[in-house]
């Protein structure tokens, strides 16, 4: 009875799988590279996290809108993914603080989905065959058509995305008057970042992308923080240029996921895309400095080059993944400069690397 009166969609992808489901958000066509995201919770920021712009997400999670959207809980100042696949969509929502359903979000925010899917299926699928581009459409309903369209979809693999998504001005977040002023290049930065920050005492002048090292610099501020982003790194020659500026001067430095490539790259440590991604609320992580574990957050389709790191005498590993012995963290010696793959805020997330923006805190002092 769930579907009665419900509208047609189907989603194709590039290897040519068909599948037949229904409409949820708005009625249109989007197309986007294919990616699942294993979080049981926190739906909303990830759908407002710009990292995953140019993306269409996949949710395991059988039941997605049953706890509806709360304006708070954006991470950005609008939904930043291409589109949604899930199981069971829920139109009703339970939690009372919420402000709109996730249906009604969705059309506020011109979101197109589909519902009704074998995700199980599908995320083998992509498991086993890797990244790949697809469309969705409850507008166009013949599937070679949409084929066709799918066509004309640009890879991931080079594609620059951080300019589109960067803040346009300088703007600030937080006390003026707190004991730490940051320099924050937004490569398609989260608000939890920036809140992490502020609550330990730092005040945040925020840059956009293409900003040079002079201009950040001007502020004289007690260190630089590059963000998170979505695209592929090794075409960011203007951020790598102004990390290499940074680490010259041996300016107190902190990444998180792509600015750790981006802090990869200018470094010398080549970045590759890998074959699915880690994105999740659960990807064990081991501390070699301290020898503890922790589980993380994760949101990337790139990693950087281990054997690149390996042959590098100025780079030290201090986070491994402990599913596939990906690099997780690194450090630059005689720098102040460090940087990890996942996400120490975790918005949404377990909060076991919250350290991070700590030790960020400690090499400043």
């Amino acid at each position: 009875m769930k579907y009665i009166n419900k509208e047609k969609a189907y989603l194709v992808l590039e290897e040519g799988s068909v599948f037949e489901g229904f409409r949820c958000g708005v009625k249109g066509t989007t197309t986007g590279e294919m990616c699942f995201n294993t979080g049981m919770t926190g739906y909303q920021e990830i759908y407002t996290d710009p990292s995953y712009t140019g993306q269409i997400i996949i949710n395991t999670t059988t039941h997605i809108g049953n706890y509806g959207t709360i304006e708070k809980e954006d991470e950005s100042r609008k939904v930043q993914f291409s589109g949604l696949v899930c199981n069971m969509f829920s139109d009703i929502y339970s939690r009372k603080v919420s402000d709109l359903s996730l249906q009604t979000y969705f059309e506020k925010h011109n979101v197109v989905g589909i519902e009704n899917i074998d995700t199980r299926r599908l995320v083998r699928l992509i498991r086993d065959k890797g990244a790949m581009n697809g469309i969705i459409s409850s507008e166009i309903l013949d599937v070679e058509k949409l084929k066709a369209e799918l066509k004309k979809v640009p890879s991931m693999n080079g594609l620059e995305l951080s300019s589109r998504v960067s803040t346009d001005k300088v703007y600030y977040y937080g006390n003026e008057s707190s004991k730490y002023k940051v320099a924050v290049l937004d490569l398609g930065i989260k608000k939890s970042i920036l809140d992490n920050m502020t609550s330990r005492g730092i005040y945040c002048k925020v840059f956009p992308a293409k900003t040079t090292y002079s201009e950040m610099k001007n502020w004289s501020p007690n260190g630089y923080f590059i963000s998170n982003g979505p695209g592929d790194p090794a075409v960011m020659t203007y951020a790598i240029n102004t990390v290499k500026e940074i680490l010259a001067e041996n300016k107190p430095l902190f990444g998180i996921c792509l600015g750790h490539q981006i802090l990869a790259l200018a470094s010398g440590i080549g970045t590759y895309k890998m074959h699915n991604g880690h994105r999740g609320l659960n990807q064990p992580v081991k501390n070699l400095i301290t020898g503890k574990s922790e589980i993380t957050s994760q949101n990337h389709g790139f990693s950087v080059i281990k054997e690149d790191i390996e042959k590098n005498p100025n780079v030290e590993v201090t986070h491994i993944n402990l599913n596939d012995d990906t690099i997780e963290g690194i450090r630059i010696k005689n720098k102040k400069a460090f940087s990890v793959q996942h996400h120490p805020e975790a918005g949404p997330g377990p909060h076991d690397s919250r350290y991070l923006f700590d030790d960020f805190i400690k090499i400043m002092q």
